[in-house]
């Protein structure tokens, strides 16, 4: 096979239902320009790792990343990202899948259009599982490009994402994500670094769907898996802030963290783990005792509880 100019990387781990298509939605792709497609399977238990290894024996480009046993979600992206070969690497999940059959031709001609870009994103459709009829655009607000603008509200999706190979290397190498085990996502950080490295496109047209499951990384019923997702995403936004030298940032990240957390207690938590989680925010940061959102969340579930009790209490 000639050497490919885009890598696209598919990272699954027990996608069997989903896969084919991921697969499919990449082979259709209509290009002048020869692509590679990397799979790295992280020991999958269910058929997954048969159903690529059928697509790889029929598509010569298709190279298969086996997993002797599961290395967690981290270390599955990692190598799969650092196999590629391209000058460009694209990326999708193996439970997603593109949407748009000139995805790469677009946003490969937009990158050779500007020379000084690093990286390119679209938006996407997202959809519950089950109710792909229902699909809305994701983001809903502006594609943000910026440093700061990312660092408050990262909208990359990362099955819309194009991005040169040396730059994701060198992210691997500076920001050495495998240390930050408190991370749970790992494109987040590495589109931040992008936009201080090099110029990142925003197309503004979906090209890829996104499969919202019950239970992933960044989707649960659990509402405790929720916050420790938004803290998490809080933690990453706050490291780059302190890395590349501009703290003025975290003020911010930290009353949009309070914020999320606060508003998902006063929904599912108890006034109990409200108050904790108040008490741990204000001791680490006095200044969110200013903040209005702690006192207005409060007061909006304890009016909640006493209606609940004041239903109850008519029905007995």
């Amino acid at each position: 096979m000639e050497h490919p100019l885009v890598s696209v990387c598919i990272t699954s781990f027990n996608h069997a239902p989903y896969i084919g298509r991921a697969i499919e939605s990449v082979q259709r792709q209509r290009v002048t320009f020869p692509i590679e497609i990397i799979i790295g399977d992280d020991c999958s238990e269910d058929a997954t790792l048969s159903i690529v290894e059928r697509y790889a024996a029929e598509d010569s480009r298709i190279r298969v990343l086996r997993a002797e046993r599961n290395e967690g979600m981290h270390l599955n992206y990692r190598r799969t990202l650092l196999a590629a070969r391209g000058r460009w690497v694209a990326l999708c999940d193996g439970d997603d899948f593109w949407s748009d059959d000139e995805k790469l031709a677009r946003q490969i001609g937009a990158l050779d259009a500007s020379p000084e870009a690093g990286m390119c994103y679209t938006r996407s459709y997202r959809f519950c599982q089950g109710a792909e009829a229902k699909r809305w655009i994701y983001p809903t607000e502006e594609l943000y490009t910026s440093f700061a603008d990312l660092l408050r509200n990262n909208t990359v999706e990362n099955i819309t994402a194009v991005a040169r190979r040396e730059l994701i290397e060198a992210y691997y190498t500076e920001i050495k994500p495998e240390q930050h085990a408190e991370w749970l996502t790992d494109d987040a950080p590495m589109w931040i670094w992008f936009a201080k490295r090099s110029k990142i496109i925003a197309l503004d047209y979906p090209t890829a769907s996104h499969r919202l499951l019950a239970e992933s990384q960044s989707q649960s019923t659990d509402y405790h898996r929720r916050i420790a997702f938004c803290d998490s995403t809080a933690s990453i936004a706050i490291f780059m802030a302190r890395h590349f030298g501009e703290p003025q940032h975290i003020a911010h990240i930290e009353r949009q963290r309070m914020n999320v957390a606060l508003w998902v207690l006063s929904i599912d938590g108890s006034v109990g783990e409200y108050l904790r989680r108040w008490w741990q925010e204000v001791t680490h940061s006095p200044r969110q005792l200013l903040n209005a959102a702690g006192y207005g969340l409060l007061l909006k579930r304890l009016i909640g509880l006493q209606r609940k009790k004041r239903r109850k209490n008519q029905t007995d």
